[in-house]
C-alpha cells in the first residue's frame, strides 16, 4: 500500500500527529508475532507474504521476531498484487509471490499464509492479495497481519492481527513510515481539506 492511504486530492493539509512513534510500532509488531504464533501452534508451515511496499519490510520484521521466538525460519514472500486489482487498470500480468532470499517462486499449496500490510482500508489490496495467492495454488488458510485499520472497508473483509485500529474520517489519511524506506518509523495521521 502506498505510503498515503488517502484519495483525497488537493486542498490544505494539516500537520501530522503521531499515533505511534518507533518503539510503539515494534511493540505492536511484537504483538502481532506472538499473536500468529499462538494461532497457528508455532512457525511450521507459515509463509508471510509481505505485501509491496511496506508491507515487505514488515513482514521481514515479524519473521525476525518469529526467528528470535522460536528459533524458526519462517519464508518471506514478496507480493505484488497489482495485477489482480479490480478498481485500476491492468497495466502489468500478474507476478508470483516470490521467496524474499532466493528470488524464487514460493509454493503456496497446503501452507498458512500470512498476508502483510501496513494500512487496511478498503480492503481492495487485499483482495486482489488473496486472488494473487489462490493464483498460485490452494493454501491451507489465509491469515492477514496489519500494522494500522483506519477503517472504511468497501469489502467484507477484516485483519486477523492488528497493531492499532485507528478510526478515521474520509479525510484524514494515514502515513506509515519505516526505517527501510522512509529513514524512520512512525506512524502518523493528518486531515487533507
Amino acid at each position: 500500500m502506498a505510503v498515503t492511504s488517502s484519495n483525497a486530492v488537493g486542498g490544505h493539509v494539516s500537520q501530522p500527529a503521531t499515533i505511534l512513534d518507533s518503539a510503539a510500532m515494534q511493540r505492536a509488531i511484537t504483538r502481532i508475532c506472538f499473536e500468529i504464533l499462538e494461532r497457528n501452534a508455532g512457525a511450521g508451515n507459515i509463509v508471510l507474504c509481505g505485501i509491496e511496499t511496506r508491507g515487505l519490510p514488515l513482514a521481514r520484521r515479524i519473521a525476525e521476531r518469529i526467528h528470535i521466538a522460536e528459533g524458526a525460519t519462517v519464508k518471506v514472500g514478496a507480493l505484488d498484487p497489482t495485477g489482480y486489482r479490480d478498481d485500476r487498470p491492468r497495466s502489468q500480468e500478474p507476478r508470483p509471490i516470490t521467496d524474499v532470499t532466493t528470488g524464487q517462486p514460493i509454493n503456496v499449496i497446503d501452507r498458512i499464509i500470512v498476508l502483510v500490510d501496513d494500512v487496511l482500508f478498503t480492503g481492495r489490496t487485499i483482495r486482489a492479495a488473496m486472488d494473487a495467492v489462490i493464483g498460485q495454488g490452494r493454501p491451507r488458510s489465509i491469515q492477514l497481519a496489519i500494522l494500522v485499520d483506519r477503517g472504511h472497508r468497501e469489502l467484507p473483509i477484516r485483519a486477523d492481527y492488528v497493531g492499532k485500529n485507528v478510526p478515521t474520517a474520509a479525510d484524514e489519511e494515514i502515513n506509515v513510515l519505516l526505517t527501510e524506506t522512509d529513514g524512520s518509523d512512525a506512524v502518523r495521521i493528518q486531515k487533507v481539506a
